[in-house]
């Protein structure tokens, strides 16, 4: 008798675990991938970066003011940082940034060999610091939004904004500098309105993502 109960337990014990195992099983693969997942979006970050890079001399005209192309792909950029940093942490959006940089930095210099112009790091000295310091401050605010806030989307969407403002301040005071040219102003405004309002699109997406394991 003693013996057809230890049996009977045994059988048993085989049963219910195997159910949890195999369920704890499927979210361990699921937590895996989604934890290994995030050097894809790091490589995303940099193409999109190497494709404004590369459409910033292409220009386009209205109503007397000039404007790149690349101004459409800004707040793309910023959007996939911020994926980054809600699906996977803050340290995952460094790393993201900084191959992001480097990869700004090695295309300008393939670009200048291939077209057969000297490269000055000087050239690319504004865009590359206007880039890294405004997703840092970007970063820094959204993570502390994640953090302390329940993600609100007028506080994103003014986040978006506010990192634009830095990246064309950066690279003006570095770079460009044509502060004393009074169409700089009306092609700044321009440009600012354009991606606010791609920007106010992109919120209602990053809004809705589901935050990640790490966050």
């Amino acid at each position: 008798m003693t013996s057809e109960v230890v049996k009977k337990a045994k059988s048993g014990s085989k049963r219910i675990p195997k159910k949890y195992e195999s369920k704890n099983k499927e979210v361990e693969e699921v937590l895996e991938v989604e934890r290994e997942g995030w050097w894809v979006y790091v490589l995303l970050l940099s193409t999109v970066v190497i494709l404004a890079q590369s459409l910033k001399n292409y220009t386009f005209s209205f109503d007397n003011v000039t404007l790149t192309y690349s101004i459409f792909i800004l707040p793309i950029i910023y959007f996939v940082t911020n994926y980054i940093t809600k699906k996977y942490g803050y340290s995952k959006s460094v790393i993201g940034i900084s191959v992001s940089g480097v990869a700004m930095v090695v295309f300008s210099f393939i670009m200048s060999f291939v077209i057969g112009q000297h490269f000055s790091f000087y050239d690319i000295c504004g865009g590359f610091c206007g880039y890294v310091i405004s997703q840092f401050v970007n970063l820094t605010i959204y993570q502390y939004i994640l953090v302390n806030t329940s993600g609100s989307f007028i506080l994103i969407y003014l986040t978006y904004l506010f990192a634009f403002v830095v990246n064309y301040l950066f690279y003006t005071l570095i770079y460009m500098n044509l502060l004393v040219f009074d169409n700089y102003w009306l092609s700044y405004f321009s440009t600012l309105i354009l991606q606010g309002v791609i920007c106010f699109l992109l919120v209602f997406l990053d809004v809705n993502i589901k935050r990640g394991i790490e966050v």
